[in-house]
């Protein structure tokens, strides 16, 4: 008996997903549900975001942006915690409602399970790697430790990993530095 093929779904599918507070994802046309994040998870994201939003009023060369949309084709549409945008790719794809194209750097907080974890660390780094990432960083709260990716040949490559002991710094925002410790505080 043959195999039943399933249909691919399309970010336009992600419109028919009922609101009830869980996250839907399109990857390669696969559907991708995790749950609404919890506090901690928040609050991680929200110290991130300002040490970020902090730097970037005073060095206005771009914007930060938390859980937006960023779709990368029909059959790719995710929910990253955190995306950062130069002004100049800002202005080529994030003109509309949702980010439609690679942002500079995506930063994900890993999420409790194994399934969650394993999306972030491989599928979604694959994913980003794909289309162009710059720099990926994954925060593990449970660790307290943020891995920095950089892109090489289409392929997001580990070249840090950081302690609550280190400073966190990018050359994409020349003089940004954030303690690692600071992100984690509850």
């Amino acid at each position: 008996m043959a195999k039943k093929i399933e249909p691919l779904l399309t970010v336009n599918d992600l419109d028919l997903m009922p609101d009830d507070g869980n996250r839907y994802e399109i990857i390669e046309g696969e559907l991708f549900v995790s749950r609404a994040p919890s506090l901690t998870h928040q609050r991680i994201a929200g110290n991130l975001f300002a040490d970020i939003k902090i730097y970037l009023r005073q060095n206005p060369i771009g914007e930060v942006f938390t859980t937006p949309g960023v779709i990368f084709t029909d059959f790719n549409g995710v929910i990253p915690d955190i995306v950062y945008l130069s002004n100049e790719t800002r202005d080529k794809i994030a003109s509309g409602e949702k980010v439609m194209g690679a942002p500079e750097i995506v930063i994900e907080i890993l999420s409790p399970g194994l399934e969650n974890i394993k999306r972030d660390r491989d599928i979604k780094r694959q994913l980003y790697g794909k289309y162009k990432v710059k720099e990926y960083w994954i925060i593990d709260s449970e660790n307290k430790t943020v891995e920095i990716y950089i892109l090489k040949d289409h392929i997001l490559e580990l070249n840090t990993l950081l302690t609550d002991k280190d400073l966190i710094t990018t050359p994409i925002l020349p003089g940004f530095s954030c303690n690692i410790s600071d992100i984690f505080k509850i």
